[in-house]
């Protein structure tokens, strides 16, 4: 192998290898919650609370309704005279 596609090489490996790593970061630097139920620091040190609170996770955004021209079936707003709303598929 060359120089240059050795050097590249050991690029795409360093990049593979980090990649896992920085997905294990976020759970090692996150608060936790003790055997008795108080809040630490991935430290140890204590915490408020409020930084071991679960936040709420939002719904999944609800789809637009989709509506079609009942006789030549191209879309066409809804609320229209003459249209139907198209079923939505996932």
């Amino acid at each position: 192998m060359t120089r240059s596609r050795l050097k590249s090489f050991a690029g795409v490996v360093a990049a593979l290898v980090a990649i896992p790593a920085a997905g294990m970061a976020d759970t090692h630097t996150a608060p936790y919650l003790d055997a008795q139920g108080r809040c630490h620091l991935a430290n140890g040190q204590p915490a408020a609370a409020s930084v071991c609170a679960v936040r709420p996770v939002s719904a999944p955004p609800v789809a637009a309704p989709r509506c079609r021209d009942l006789t030549t079936h191209h879309l066409v707003v809804c609320g229209s005279p003459n249209s139907e709303q198209v079923p939505i598929t996932y």
